[in-house]
């Protein structure tokens, strides 16, 4: 149904899409084609801005009459921060519309029938497993009002991410380090428990590659956090900010001595093992949180594979081995008693950066 070509213009919108960071609106790239030829690309790059057929629209930099735009996502057919794509496409004078996916919760139903309704040739569904895992975590954030989950790490081939000592630099080598700083850039928010806080001192910031900060996120429910965490002064210094969730009964002289700017302390729930972390992800998720990464530590991925939050698994191998059943391993939860019931991987996908592997995919759901 679809030639080659056709793909090649879809997966060049598709890559075009993650060039943006418009959460919580999902990733969307388009493109459009005049006598077999591509004549502009565009992206939806931040929340109110263009959206991508707009974009693509404006640097075609001419008329586009009669031509096919390409688009990942359903074209939007009702009036929000911007104005309807639909009407933008129709004043354009575009021809025909190729979608990869439709738009999981569209806040005005009807865009393919009212393109159909003035006249232009529509196609849904090229490319569409691609186009789909694009606005996943959309999906998901308008179905629930929770952020999509990725869980984050670095391991040995024994699978293990820090020694009994705690010590974890560094597993990888530079490029899988890049990587990871690539992913925190995708990210709205990056968690980790107050175990990593203490062992790691980490910045949770980007540095190795382009990009910006994402909102640091620090689950610890008794306040063990010292006032001297680099977490705390790299919330402030790049604007994302630092958010410690803590129990309510945590200790309010502590809570004071960790109040500062581009800092906020969220009280929640008590959970057995900290902070009850369902309510952390409601609280994030009606903050407009849609990408979040979970960087640890062991007892945190646990909690989150125990309680069936994890959407997606982003794993580094490298190729070393610790061989001590006390080092610290991945997850350390209550796990399951069969191999069968072992949370399985789905759509994955594996790449090389250096010596390092990184494997990633969707969780399955446990029978």
């Amino acid at each position: 149904m679809w030639s080659d070509f056709e793909r090649g213009v879809m997966g060049q919108a598709v890559e075009e899409a993650k060039r943006g960071r418009p959460s919580p609106n999902p990733r969307v790239g388009a493109a459009i084609v005049r006598e077999g030829q591509v004549i502009s690309v565009g992206h939806h790059e931040r929340a109110g801005e263009a959206h991508a057929e707009v974009d693509a629209i404006r640097k075609a930099e001419g008329s586009v009459e009669g031509t096919t735009l390409y688009v990942t996502l359903e074209p939007c057919n009702h009036q929000g921060r911007t104005g309807p794509c639909t009407e933008a496409i129709l004043d354009a004078g575009i021809a025909r519309v190729v979608i990869g996916c439709r738009d999981p919760a569209p806040h005005v139903a009807g865009a393919i029938d009212r393109l159909k309704a003035a006249g232009l040739e529509v196609e849904v569904g090229l490319m569409e497993q691609e186009c789909t895992a694009l606005v996943a975590d959309f999906a998901k954030h308008v179905r629930t009002g929770l952020p999509f989950v990725t869980l984050k790490a670095a391991v040995t081939l024994d699978g293990k991410i820090a020694t009994r000592t705690g010590d974890s630099k560094w597993i990888t080598g530079e490029e899988a380090r890049a990587e990871t700083h690539r992913m925190r850039d995708e990210s709205d928010a990056i968690l980790v428990g107050v175990g990593t806080v203490l062992a790691d001192n980490p910045r949770l910031t980007v540095r190795h590659v382009g990009g910006r900060d994402p909102v640091r996120v620090v689950l610890d429910a008794s306040l063990r956090t010292p006032p001297t965490a680099a977490v705390l002064a790299s919330g402030a210094a790049s604007g994302a900010g630092t958010l410690i969730f803590h129990a309510h009964d945590a200790d309010a002289a502590q809570a004071e001595a960790l109040s500062r700017p581009g800092v906020e302390l969220i009280p929640v729930s008590r959970h057995a093992r900290g902070v009850d972390v369902n309510e952390v992800l409601k609280v994030l998720g009606g903050r407009d949180v849609v990408r979040l990464l979970v960087e640890g530590g062991s007892h945190v991925h646990g909690s989150f594979l125990d309680l069936g939050l994890a959407d997606r698994a982003a794993i580094f191998i490298a190729p070393r081995i610790v061989g001590d059943a006390e080092a610290i391993p991945f997850a350390a939860g209550s796990g399951v008693e069969s191999i069968e019931r072992a949370w399985r991987l789905v759509r994955t996908r594996i790449q090389s950066f250096g010596s390092d592997w990184l494997i990633s995919g969707d969780f399955e759901r446990m029978r």
